[in-house]
């Protein structure tokens, strides 16, 4: 027994650091623990100090007055613009091209010389024929001479009826004869003047078909340029048949509806024209109508085969109160604005109805009165009844905007003619 005690003694007194070492790291970290905030604590802390700024916090916020006015709603669709007469010219008669008298590119008049044929065959052709009409007018006054003799002598009863009669059926055939000669003189003539080609129509001439020296035949399929007309100039587009019955009953009222036209990305008005006449059919593959528009084009900046975005003319919205589209809210209770009281320093929320969308301005037709002073900017920190500090403004939009909506549509987009230009958005609709 007591050698067995004295075997387990020098283990039990080997192992006093090891419990001694785990006290010392214990009392390190609860010293650690007790000099620095807890989780709870920070995340506490934090809780705290937003629930103080809650509706005692002034937040900072951009204002602006809505104003009443009138919002156009315009048709928009997808065009292409055409030259209003397109005239591919060519030789009406055959021979060597001599002189081209236009440049490539040029601008020309209705008459103006554009190439010269070799009139010489043609010249020749009018001398053979002045030459036999000669003739045969000599022959016709002979005849004529011995005509007026026959019929004396047949009065004298020296000759029978029938030579006179012979001799007045010669009379009438050199008489024939000359109409003939005349005709010969007269195509000759033509084809003189046919050598001279001239401008149909005032355009635009594109690039040369036929070089000098060429001969050209007026069978030839290419024909030898091509006028454009630019002034005025065509686009053709297409609206969607579920939009066909208001524009055919502006169209039957003779009522006047203006066409802007913009460029590819629907940002940039290029010209301003008028619908001229929609098709006669619709078409069954797409469910959509032709129109056709005319512009004056007085600055060339429409150009044939370029496409175009149209925007229709339809119709005018009168009498809303237009707001800013950044000012509009939406809800689980429908559309509302933050409007700044009286007191200039606190906001409250306000139902509306929009009755349009159009572009970057909303116009409304209850729930808001001209004059009051909406929120624009700094919206995500404001609740019914919070604080505000005015830090900027504007005098609101403008009534007289000439941006584009589609009645019955889904989708709004920036509005084209504004002198700002701002990303596309979803395209707004009329709502009641």
């Amino acid at each position: 027994m007591p050698p067995d005690l004295h075997e387990d003694h020098p283990k039990r007194k080997s192992k006093w650091w090891l419990w001694l070492l785990i006290l010392l790291v214990a009392g390190v970290g609860i010293w650690r623990l007790r000099g620095s905030p807890t989780v709870a604590q920070t995340a506490g802390s934090g809780k705290s100090g937003g629930g103080h700024g809650g509706m005692n916090q002034t937040a900072p916020v951009s204002i602006a007055t809505a104003q009443r006015g009138d919002l156009p709603v315009y048709y928009e669709g997808l065009g292409t613009v055409t030259a209003y007469n397109t005239v591919t010219i060519h030789t009406r008669v055959d021979g060597q091209l001599m002189n081209v008298a236009f440049k490539e590119g040029q601008l020309v008049h209705q008459g103006d010389v554009l190439a010269e044929i070799d009139p010489r065959p043609y010249q020749v052709q009018l001398e053979q024929a002045e030459g036999q009409m000669a003739h045969d007018q000599a022959a016709l006054k002979d005849a004529q001479v011995n005509a007026d003799r026959y019929q004396q002598l047949w009065k004298d009863q020296v000759i029978p009826k029938q030579t006179l009669d012979t001799q007045i059926a010669t009379v009438d055939q050199f008489q024939g004869s000359l109409k003939s000669d005349q005709s010969a003189i007269d195509n000759a003539k033509l084809q003189l003047t046919y050598c001279r080609i001239t401008a149909p129509i005032t355009g635009r001439i594109g690039l040369r078909l036929v070089d000098v020296g060429n001969i050209v035949h007026a069978a030839d399929a290419n024909g030898m340029l091509v006028i454009t007309q630019l002034q005025p100039i065509a686009v053709i587009s297409t609206l969607p048949q579920d939009q066909l019955p208001v524009v055919y009953k502006k169209l039957r009222s003779d009522a006047h509806l203006a066409v802007d036209a913009y460029d590819r990305d629907d940002t940039t008005k290029i010209a301003t024209g008028a619908l001229l006449t929609i098709d006669n059919e619709i078409d069954p593959t797409t469910g959509t109508y032709k129109l056709k528009s005319i512009f004056n084009n007085e600055d060339n900046a429409l150009f044939p085969n370029q496409f175009v975005n149209i925007h229709l003319l339809v119709d005018t919205r009168h009498g809303l109160t237009l707001v800013p589209a950044a000012a509009i809210q939406r809800g689980p209770s429908g559309s509302y604005v933050y409007v700044l009281q009286s007191d200039g320093k606190t906001v409250k929320i306000q139902a509306v109805n929009i009755a349009l969308t159009v572009g970057t301005t909303v116009g409304l037709d209850k729930g808001l009165d001209a004059g009051a002073q909406v929120v624009t900017d700094g919206l995500d920190k404001l609740q019914d009844g919070s604080k505000v500090d005015v830090v900027g403004g504007s005098n609101g939009p403008n009534p007289s905007t000439t941006s584009k909506d589609t009645l019955g549509g889904a989708a709004s987009q920036p509005q084209p003619g504004a002198a700002k230009k701002s990303p596309k958005s979803s395209r707004g609709q009329p709502q009641n």
